[in-house]
């Protein structure tokens, strides 16, 4: 199939603009192969160290008689989507003796839960987390040990992290090694349901927190379709996962083959170098993540993510490549919260095997990228299935739920549902695809708040019973770390249920989980120090309109204005040692961090 013309002109504008840094940044990773540090080159006593502790595989590390797997975990037993990595390192060691080759725990990386730190103060670490996980990679890998690196890590911010971090030992070949998605619970629909009882004050807190703890419930991934969900989709169509490992449960048997798949392909590649990070993620593997993005509703967090990703690979990605490639890629996925089902259902269905064969068949994502975890991008049109005690693969055949997974030619929306609107507040992301078509326009007179708890007390004070346009600013990577704003869901929700017309402005996140009420989120140029949205007042007249891709305050003359107040800098839960990351970091668009713009100065 003939690749899409806007997909092959969106890549070639990546590409073209990317030149300069992309080729700077081979060169780095060649020079890397040719004379960084390695297990020949390094003295005796450097190695030793690096052996000392061992066990059983210190001799066959001590005589490089195999290929050695860097593993840089994300475990930890209270998030629950790390919770089943707590084993990984000694299976992943059985494995790869069984592969003739050795791995060595490189190191530990955090892992915290958006899910335990929604609307705390927690969550204005949660941003540059994924900086703090990059940095912590790069230290695990600087040892110089490694042939290879297993990457343990599913969620937010991690896998992000993980992979930014990764892409600084590019020559070194690189899977990540999912854990898999919790079974289904409490439906979502009921769980939303409660919610907003609970916002309406007509459900109790005991209430609330017994729904709760029905939908998130045991090991494994949360079932929606937010951005950890998003990370593994992405992973597969970048292929740096072995084929369709994504979403597989914990429990099931299938999860430990595929495990062990992963750790035999890894010591593959480490014996000869084969496929190293670097060359996989170039602009063709960026471009499928973008188009997976758009076509299964997922996450406007990797609006951020994947121009961060991208830029750690020499790449250059912005929102307008965003914008293009959803005029063109339809919906394709209905998955909570775009529909009622999660992702095992979604998994059920045909999951990403059918997600990669139907976007192939139409030419909207390249076949011809370097994939980690199989030969050629053709296998991740098949399901991995256990046939006796092997593992193996089938194709995909027809979706077996139309109601949550169509085929390209009959798609639920004949774009992506995600909109770049922008105008005299700035660039904003607008996620249509969960929003009625009804609603992708809203004109209504601006409120304004600093804080989204300021937002609460108004709706519980009876202050937004009407028709709105909700300003939550200084929420943006230089004002406290950009945090999610899920906990103004419920109450816009409700406020949008009583008949009036709400719409969300702001320059923090709502993630994969922004729900029914129509969002302008990342608001580039952020509020702090003179954005925009600081020199909105109560009462102007704010248009949002997902069909003209129009972001506005009308009839007013922004710039004649100065900007409000900024709230005084987050202190407390940690917040004052990641000053210096909010002060210098880059704009939300080019991935909102300081680790990256600081990179490309040293690089330039």
């Amino acid at each position: 199939m003939t690749l899409n013309a806007t997909v092959a002109r969106v890549t070639d504008r990546i590409i073209e603009r990317s030149k300069p840094k992309r080729r700077r940044y081979l060169e780095l990773i060649a020079e890397q192969k040719e004379r960084g540090i390695g297990r020949p080159r390094m003295s005796c006593g450097n190695f030793a160290h690096g052996f000392a502790a061992a066990g059983d595989d210190k001799d066959r590390i001590k005589t490089m008689s195999g290929p050695n797997i860097g593993i840089v975990s994300a475990y930890n037993d209270m998030l629950s989507a790390h919770q089943p990595y707590g084993r990984y390192p000694e299976q992943i060691k059985i494995f790869a003796r069984e592969a003739g080759a050795t791995a060595q725990v490189a190191g530990g990386v955090p892992a915290m839960c958006d899910g335990v730190t929604q609307g705390q103060p927690g969550m204005d670490l949660s941003l540059f987390s994924r900086d703090v996980i990059a940095m912590g990679t790069a230290v695990a890998l600087s040892h110089g040990m490694f042939d290879a690196a297993a990457l343990l890590g599913i969620c937010d911010k991690i896998v992000p992290g993980l992979l930014i971090g990764a892409l600084r030992f590019g020559h070194l070949p690189a899977l990540l090694i999912p854990g898999g998605p919790m079974p289904s619970g409490l439906p979502n629909k009921e769980k939303q349901r409660v919610r907003q009882l609970f916002a309406e004050g007509k459900a109790s807190r005991d209430e609330l927190l017994e729904a709760e703890s029905k939908s998130y419930h045991s090991p494994g991934t949360c079932t929606f379709y937010g951005t950890a969900n998003s990370n593994q989709m992405m992973m597969e169509l970048m292929g740096l996962h072995i084929p369709n490992a994504a979403f597989v449960n914990p429990q099931d048997p299938l999860r430990q083959a595929l495990t062990r798949a992963a750790v035999h392909r890894l010591a593959e590649l480490g014996r000869d170098g084969a496929r190293p990070l670097g060359e996989v993620v170039d602009e063709k593997a960026v471009v499928n993540a973008m188009v997976g993005l758009l076509a299964t509703g997922g996450s406007t967090n990797h609006a951020i993510h994947l121009p961060a990703i991208a830029r750690a690979a020499g790449i250059s990605v912005d929102w307008e490549d965003f914008a293009m490639l959803s005029s063109q890629v339809p919906l394709i996925a209905r998955i909570y919260p775009n529909g009622a089902r999660d992702v095992n259902d979604f998994h059920s269905a045909g999951g990403m095997a059918f997600v990669a064969s139907t976007l192939l068949s139409q030419g909207l994502i390249h076949a011809d990228t370097l994939t980690a975890g199989a030969d050629d991008f053709s296998a991740y049109t098949a399901n991995p299935v256990i046939e006796g005690n092997a593992l193996a693969w089938k194709p995909a055949g027809d979706s077996l739920d139309l109601d949550m997974l169509r085929p390209v030619s009959d798609p639920f929306l004949p774009d992506g549902g995600m909109k770049l609107v922008a105008g005299n507040l700035g660039r904003a992301i607008f996620k249509t695809s969960s929003v009625e078509a009804d609603r992708w326009t809203i004109e209504a007179p601006a409120r304004c708040f600093s804080d989204q708890n300021e937002v609460l007390e108004a709706f519980k004070a009876g202050e937004l019973d009407r028709d709105m346009a909700v300003v939550v600013r200084f929420q943006g990577p230089r004002s406290n770390g950009m945090p999610e704003l899920h906990k103004l869901t419920p109450a816009l929700g409700v406020a949008q249920d009583r008949g009036h017309r709400v719409a969300l402005i702001t320059d923090g996140r709502m993630s994969g989980a922004s729900g029914k009420v129509p969002a302008a989120i990342h608001v580039s140029p952020e509020a702090l120090p003179d954005g925009p949205l600081a020199r909105i007042r109560d009462g102007d007249l704010i248009r949002l309109c997902g069909h003209d891709g129009r972001l506005e305050a009308v009839g007013v003359d922004i710039a004649a204005r100065e900007p409000a107040p900024a709230p005084a800098p987050p202190l407390g839960t940690g917040r004052e040692l990641f000053a210096l990351m909010r002060r210098y970091c880059n704009d939300a668009e080019a991935g909102g961090s300081a680790m990256l713009a600081e990179m490309d100065l040293e690089l330039a």
